[in-house]
């Protein structure tokens, strides 16, 4: 009794402090100046049509790599948890194969899932999309690939490794915006090229790609362990 009293207060002032911030809120009409100059002066500085993910990568940068870094102590710690463990041999039982039309449908598939993936990371700085969400489609790939082929594994050491080299070029670049232009992660360490061309806005499509491999890379190894530990 006394425990579902309890669990009915918490409830209660919780709600309490919701309806406090709703009936509280008020409509911001104007920008403050963080935003007024993020949308004034960020085309002409970062060279990027799609400003909000430009923003993410350049002003934001800082971020961004903490981001990346809760995904990584997030998919390190997944690893952790569901390494095998040695236990007693046992006989594995028949996997039952994917019917005909369910392979053909995921060898159309993967190669249009991948490519796209790459597509949205590397126009990240053009249209709506990003290295994370690249990253995420290209997960989603893989995921498609266990799906429907039960006998296919992911190469863990090619993940690890491509995961690994991203990071690194992801923080190294970072650096070189601090020694050679004006801070972590400045895209001016390359010329801003030509507005609203694929080869524009400096170091941006870069660091979008570093980012889409690192994210794809992660969750896909991910993807696998689970996978992994559920035929155990």
């Amino acid at each position: 009794m006394i425990r579902r009293l309890l669990i009915f207060v918490t409830l209660l002032l919780t709600a309490a402090i919701f309806a406090r911030l709703a009936l509280n809120y008020t409509e911001h009409t104007q920008l403050s100046k963080l935003a007024t100059h993020y949308a004034g002066q960020g085309p002409a500085e970062l060279g990027a049509p799609n400003l909000v993910t430009a923003v993410v990568v350049t002003y934001r940068g800082l971020d961004t790599l903490g981001e990346v870094t809760v995904l990584f102590i997030s998919a390190a710690g997944v690893g952790l948890m569901l390494r095998r463990r040695q236990q007693v041999a046992v006989e594995a039982e028949d996997k039952k194969p994917s019917s005909e039309i369910v392979v053909t449908a995921a060898q159309l598939l993967l190669p249009m899932v991948f490519l796209f993936g790459v597509y949205v990371f590397v126009n990240g700085h053009l249209s709506p999309g990003g290295g994370f969400q690249g990253g995420a489609i290209i997960a989603a790939g893989s995921l498609l690939l266990l799906l429907t082929l039960p006998g296919a594994e992911l190469r863990q050491r090619l993940i690890a490794v491509t995961e690994s080299l991203s990071g690194f070029g992801y923080v190294v670049i970072g650096v070189l915006g601090v020694i050679l232009a004006g801070g972590f992660l400045d895209n001016r360490i390359m010329s801003l090229g030509t507005y609203g061309t694929l080869f524009s806005a400096g170091a941006i499509p870069i660091i979008y790609t570093l980012v889409g491999l690192k994210v794809g890379a992660e969750l896909s190894a991910v993807l696998g362990r689970f996978r992994d530990t559920g035929e155990q």
